[in-house]
């Protein structure tokens, strides 16, 4: 499409220049730019354009163009919205979607931008209404409807207005009103509390009272009786009225209607198909509630805007549904077009010029403005960040049947790819260990180890109080997660397991399974020591790529091969590697062009081989769904502009990174949802609601509402203490609302490792020998200091096992080699005071003790609490103890009764009763405690609480 100076309005030039929203209000028939301040205030009487423009990660940006007509705008003005929309997609290069919102009427994705809510005030600028002044405070009643936006409408203040269905807002001089309607949903209730603050800040400068009317309470409390007296005094609801927002549109038969010369004319055809639309012509698809205009790449600007005035006119058509008209441009098709066709191909071949984008910015450049966002960007690739503690401890089993076994720690980063595998990751958390429990399965693993790999898996989820984190990984497809978490990894072809070797020999099929003795080639790839893997490929030339090096035996033969577009870091890598795979043999250095006889009749013979690296799936801009089965259907609903305030507890979500998803678990889903988490992950992969091409192998995380792994939170602005509150959603956001915001724990903040790339970052480790860091006798324990080795050491026992269970919860800060000897375990006061000489002073003191979460153990003898609650009161912490003293009992100086050591234990055989067993270090007596744990409370208190309870389980105070 051709662009000339004179279709620009000098209004939109340097327009979509930088990530952001940008607004104008329609005056006399000309944008005129509307102030940052005043953004989200839009008037009845006035019609305008909003530019939505969001930088995505490949580096380019993407323009959304929305233009809004307020219920009193005239139609020369809605008409003249609609030109100036198109115009404005043409200045920014003919990518953009345009849409067309009604007051009362906007999309999720419109009403997204200005969270909470949009408030449309009376009056107008060129509609010749007066813009109302703020005079004294009306008393006003809204109507709030929607679960993840909310459309607000003033209603007439009248009893007649309320409903048992809808939540209203009665905003008054001195305090504002949320009557709940008693059909009304927990979500709807918490997404209006939150256009209550809006109206709170917005119109009361923060300074007034929120009261929540419950329907039905009649005049059981004082609010309640002062909200029904605003009505003249309680009386029963009417029912609701049906309105003509209420009303379902009929089924509308989808029709496509070819615009020639401003007249309509209709496209006969059996199926919609994208060979329909001519790239020359400008069309209609008419669904009925949803109005789309395509227009073809080479129609001119002023075909555009006829085809615009078209739908305008087509969508005020007598009997019609209330329509929202969207524009497309060929080559930039949403999501919800393409799929109303019956075939789409999953590419088009669209000449998509840059002609347009390219005078235009010529034009401007000219006058001196800055071009650069007119500009194509260019795509930049990024290094993934695992965003990972990579110091924990990591264990791994093997699958074979219903059977797991515990590899030892020289075997654990070797997997077949016939073979399935089960991963615990216990890595520092906040204040607690945090865990990633995963299944691996190999590309031929069999189907039925996938199920009890799965199986097993849950159970160890579960019976950690389902507080980890799950994955669900296929070969080929892992994360960079996974790779950091296990650092050198190394995979066989075939299998080990018994369920593989039968299969091969039922199949007929020839075992490849890796033997030492014969020949294997290994293609060695990764970023670097602390992230590097050896991959099994077929033994022949055309598996060699010049990108990669290569490790090929066969005997005592022993070649690496370094590809010619290989760098020394990648020859270092294949030098690691090899000491894993063949670590006491010499091997022959083989360059890409200067390759022995030996090394290709080894691999029987020369061939044509591939030089560009292997793209693994990159993370696109998340994408947030909201997502559950009704009725046997699987149903979702995408979340625009998403934030951590619209995670739900009592929902499933599901985050979409394209090159994995997580499945994001409220507290308050009922338990037989919560099973279904894998299971609803899995369908989204399958249906690819974004036609994006999702793979059905890419990696899903399951994670519990509370234990979030800072992998996930890194795509939100993360606040923890908005997940350790009780109650529902509604009940959270109305103590936040009172309170002017979370209540603040008594916890330190998520601990961020100085890098994400693992031990790489710290300089004594990088240095370490290979034969130090890989030897098969090492025990895997990472991340400890010398001070917690010696008191480790003060505890280990001579029969220690390894497990094949996950560990308790009270043992998980131990590696899995060491754990106490709780029958013998005695005073370690030396050992402790080793480990206590290395802590690190706090900025400031605080001599009261701080609240420990209660631990499963604490929860055990109450078996009236069912699941949930013990989840959650894991995740509460316990308020300060207010237990009488009882008559003989004495006191320490904190006024606290006090007893022996002896008897406060766990494992006491005369414990003492009716105390808060989660806090039993502070019964005892100051000179005891000093003797017991090395240190004075108030120092012990300054403590981390992870170190806190570490010392505790030590002396069986946990």
């Amino acid at each position: 499409m051709a662009v000339s100076m004179r279709d620009l309005d000098s209004a939109f030039q340097g327009a979509g220049q930088k990530a952001g929203i940008e607004i104008w209000r329609i005056e006399n028939f000309r944008p005129v730019p509307v102030p940052k301040a005043s953004h989200g205030k839009f008037f009845t009487g006035d019609s305008y354009v909003i530019l939505k423009t969001t930088a995505l990660k490949s580096g380019a940006l993407r323009h959304d163009i929305h233009y809004w007509l307020g219920k009193d705008t005239t139609q020369d003005e809605a008409g003249t919205a609609a030109i100036k929309t198109v115009e404005l997609d043409a200045a920014l290069g003919g990518r953009a979607v345009q849409y067309r919102e009604v007051q009362g009427q906007e999309t999720e994705k419109f009403l997204s931008y200005f969270k909470p809510c949009i408030i449309p005030q009376e009056g107008g600028a060129a509609s010749g209404f007066k813009h109302a002044e703020a005079e004294e405070h009306i008393t006003r009643l809204f109507v709030c409807r929607g679960k993840h936006v909310v459309h607000v409408k003033e209603v007439p203040f009248a009893r007649s207005s309320l409903n048992h269905e809808d939540i209203f807002i009665l905003d008054t001089k001195s305090k504002i009103f949320q009557f709940n309607g008693s059909n009304s949903s927990i979500q709807e209730r918490a997404k209006a509390l939150e256009v209550v603050q809006y109206i709170k800040d917005t119109y009361h400068d923060g300074k007034c009272e929120v009261a929540a009317i419950e329907d039905g309470k009649l005049m059981a409390d004082a609010e309640t009786g002062e909200f029904w007296s605003f009505f003249g005094g309680f009386a029963p609801l009417p029912r609701r009225t049906a309105t003509e927002d209420d009303k379902t549109p009929d089924a509308f038969p989808t029709k496509l209607l070819c615009i020639e010369k401003g007249q309509i004319e209709p496209v006969e055809a059996d199926s919609l198909t994208r060979e329909l639309l001519n790239t020359n012509k400008c069309y209609i698809l008419d669904c009925g509630t949803e109005v789309f205009v395509w227009m073809g790449r080479n129609t001119t600007l002023d075909e555009r805007k006829s085809a615009s005035a078209v739908a305008e006119e087509l969508v005020h058509g007598v009997d019609r549904p209330k329509s929202h008209v969207i524009r497309v441009i060929e080559g930039f098709e949403t999501v919800m077009f393409r799929s109303k066709f019956d075939s789409w191909p999953s590419t088009t071949d669209v000449a998509v010029s840059e002609d347009g984008r390219g005078k235009v910015a010529a034009l401007l450049k000219r006058q001196g403005l800055n071009v650069k966002g007119l500009l194509k960007a260019a795509p930049t690739r990024e290094e993934p960040q695992p965003y990972i503690d990579c110091t924990g401890n990591l264990q791994v089993w093997h699958i074979d049947g219903q059977e797991k076994t515990l590899l030892s720690a020289s075997e654990q980063s070797k997997f077949y790819s016939g073979d399935c595998y089960i991963f615990q990751y216990s890595y520092p958390g906040e204040d607690k260990e945090d865990y990633l429990i995963g299944t691996w399965f190999g590309k031929h693993s069999i189907q039925g180890e996938r199920a009890s790999a799965l199986s097993m898996a849950s159970k160890m989820v579960e019976s950690l109080k389902f507080m980890p984190a799950q994955a669900r990984i296929y070969e080929g497809n892992e994360p960079v997660q996974f790779f950091s978490i296990f650092q050198s990894f190394i995979v066989f072809k075939g299998g080990i397991s018994e369920g593989y070797k039968n299969y091969v020999k039922e199949k007929d099929i020839s075992d490849e399974t890796y033997s030492e003795e014969g020949m294997a080639l290994f293609r060695v790839q990764g970023s670097g020591p602390d992230n590097m893997q050896a991959i099994q490929v077929d033994p022949v030339a055309s598996s060699l790529n010049s990108s990669y090096c290569y490790i090929l035996h066969s005997g005592s033969s022993v070649f690496t091969w370094s590809g010619s577009l290989t760098t020394s870091e990648d020859q270092e890598l294949v030098e690691r590697q090899l000491d894993l795979i063949k670590p006491n043999l010499q091997s022959k250095p083989q360059k890409e062009g200067a390759e022995s006889e030996q090394f290709w009749e080894l691999l029987g013979g020369k061939s044509e081989y591939p030089g560009q690296k292997i793209l693994r799936e990159s993370e696109n801009d998340p994408h947030l769904f909201s997502c559950a089965f009704l009725k046997g259907e699987f149903k979702v609903s995408e979340i625009f502009n998403f934030t951590q305030d619209d995670l739900m507890t009592e929902d499933i979500f599901i985050l979409d990174c394209h090159s994995e998803i997580f499945v994001w678990v409220g507290q308050q889903v009922d338990s037989k949802s919560r099973m279904q988490a894998l299971t609803i992950g899995e369908k989204f992969l399958e249906r690819d609601f974004l036609l994006e091409g999702l793979s059905c192998e890419a990696p899903i995380y399951i994670v519990m509402e509370g234990s979030e792994p800072p992998f996930f939170t890194h795509f939100f602005s993360w606040d923890s203490a908005k997940f350790s509150m009780h109650g529902n959603s509604f009940q959270r956001k109305l103590t936040m609302v009172k309170n002017g915001g979370p209540p603040t724990p008594d916890k330190p903040k998520r601990r961020v490792p100085a890098s994400y790339g693992g031990r790489s970052s710290v300089p004594d480790k990088s240095q370490r020998s290979r034969s130090m860091s890989f030897s098969p006798d090492r025990v895997r324990v990472r991340g400890r200091s010398p001070a917690f080795n010696a008191l480790a050491a003060t505890f280990e026992n001579a029969n220690n096992r390894n497990l094949s269970t996950p560990p308790p919860i009270v043992r998980k800060l131990y590696p899995k080699s060491v754990t106490p000897d709780s029958a013998k375990l005695a005073s370690r006061s030396s050992a402790i005071a080793s480990l206590t000489a290395t802590f690190e002073k706090p900025a400031q003191a605080n001599n009261v003790p701080r609240p420990l979460k209660a631990s499963p153990e604490a929860n055990k003898p109450k078996p009236e609490m069912n699941s949930k609650e013990k989840l959650m009161s894991s995740k509460i912490e316990v308020l300060t103890i207010h237990e009488d003293v009882k008559e003989g009992e004495a006191e320490d100086d904190e006024g606290l009764p006090i007893f022996p050591y002896e008897r406060l234990k766990i494992t006491s055989t005369d414990p003492v009763t009716e105390i808060d067993v989660t806090k039993r270090e502070t019964y005892l007596s100051s000179e005891e405690f000093r003797e017991k744990f090395g240190m004075k409370k108030d120092a012990f208190y300054r403590l981390p609480k992870w170190k806190q309870n570490k010392l505790k389980m030590a002396l069986q105070l946990f």
